[in-house]
């Protein structure tokens, strides 16, 4: 098992309201390139493993026949389902379950996906291994893990204030056997049976109106702070968000863009 606390579904369901209000403006652009790096089509079945609230399949679900998403924590599964609901997407099916053993027959969906979840499994391999798996031959996987956050003006901006409120929290230092080296991408995706392995470079920019914006949209949508208030308490946490937002109105530039980068690694499995 990974000692990664964001490996295990409590800081997912604590964070699932936020996340699915929030973190749209974030993951949207990654969502939005992996489908591109799909060829889908009105005749496709799909499958988003480790879906979250749903971005990507939500954005799937008008352009193919069917979405089955997946994941462990069951509020960001409840959001999903409701979001779906609101806008009229009955071709999402939504369920709870582990993507390291998926609930599927192999060789049953054209195109797969996991948008920042598969990179915090406690075992990478068997996500991978799953995700080939249930893909038909032909079939194409896109997974996205997060850069390292040196490539992130966005990210370090925010850790920039974790670690204001909380000295002991530093910013996280590259982790080269992570996704966040395209060389252990390529690698582990080709061990899984994989081909023409391709790793992509993406970034997108952020610019809020102001400082307390950009709280609200970072803060709301982050699992690690969720798990950081229900730890510390209500009152300790008031004291830290005060001291968060001090730090971002003191180096935040209102609508200055930052980006934040991700990589997209796509491979297909083999036709035969």
């Amino acid at each position: 098992m990974s000692g990664n606390p964001l490996a295990v579904a409590e800081p997912w369901d604590l964070v699932a309201d936020g996340y699915a209000e929030f973190a749209p403006a974030i993951m949207q652009p990654f969502s939005d390139r992996a489908l591109e790096f799909a060829s889908l089509t009105t005749s496709s079945q799909v499958i988003d493993v480790a879906a979250g609230t749903g971005l990507l399949s939500l954005l799937a679900a008008p352009q193919v026949a069917q979405v089955h998403a997946i994941d462990f924590s069951g509020p960001m599964i409840e959001r999903l389902t409701a979001a779906a609901a609101a806008v009229g997407s009955t071709n999402i099916e939504a369920r709870v379950g582990d993507g390291q053993s998926l609930p599927f027959d192999s060789d049953r969906f054209d195109a797969g996906f996991s948008m920042f979840g598969l990179m915090f499994f406690p075992e990478r391999s068997k996500g991978f291994a799953e995700l080939f798996r249930v893909l038909r031959p032909g079939g194409t996987a896109v997974v996205s893990s997060w850069a390292p956050i040196a490539e992130s003006p966005l990210m370090r901006m925010m850790f920039g204030a974790f670690h204001a409120a909380d000295p002991s929290i530093q910013e996280p230092q590259p982790n080269y056997l992570s996704l966040e080296n395209p060389e252990v991408f390529q690698t582990e995706m080709r061990r899984a049976g994989f081909e023409a392995v391709s790793i992509q470079r993406h970034s997108t920019a952020l610019a809020f109106g102001s400082a307390d914006q950009m709280w609200e949209t970072m803060g709301q949508s982050s699992a690690p702070l969720r798990l950081m208030r229900r730890n510390v308490g209500e009152q300790v946490w008031a004291e830290r968000v005060a001291v968060m937002k001090s730090y971002l109105a003191e180096h935040y530039r209102p609508q200055q863009p930052l980006s934040t980068t991700a990589f997209l690694g796509i491979g297909h499995k083999p036709a035969s």
